[in-house]
């Protein structure tokens, strides 16, 4: 096996996993984020007999309900300010700054509202002649 060949599959082995494992990793610390205030909430509750997976729920909750409180603030006017305010702030930070614009490209050409990305699936020949790699349509 050459080298080049080697260097190909870790690289296409890493950007293979790396959306999975950052959304995984955003995930956990979310939910253990909130679990943590959720289980100081229902230690207090139920004093010493806690009962198993109550911790856990109550942060699945908290996450849940964290996420929606967002997303009332940002529909007005009010929180899209802080909101723009916010991304400023990140634009000027240089490493965070390629990574949330990535994110964000990302997420608005999936859900936005003018959103015309990934409506045709098709075959082209890729990476050479006579292999042919299922690919998505992003604009027209």
């Amino acid at each position: 096996m050459s080298s080049k060949t080697t260097k190909h599959y870790i690289l296409t082995g890493l950007f293979s996993i790396l959306p999975i494992a950052a959304t995984y990793w955003i995930v956990m610390n979310l939910f253990h984020f909130f679990s943590n205030p959720g289980s100081s909430i229902v230690e207090f509750i139920f004093s010493d007999k806690v009962p198993l997976y109550v911790p856990e729920l109550a942060g699945f909750i908290l996450t849940i309900l964290f996420i929606y409180i967002i997303g009332i603030l940002v529909s007005n006017v009010i929180g899209k300010r802080v909101y723009l305010w916010l991304e400023g702030v990140l634009s000027k930070i240089p490493i965070v700054n390629a990574v949330y614009r990535t994110i964000k490209q990302i997420i608005t050409s999936i859900s936005g509202p003018d959103r015309q990305a990934f409506k045709k699936v098709v075959f082209i020949q890729y990476p050479r002649k006579g292999i042919c790699t299922l690919t998505l349509v992003t604009g027209e």
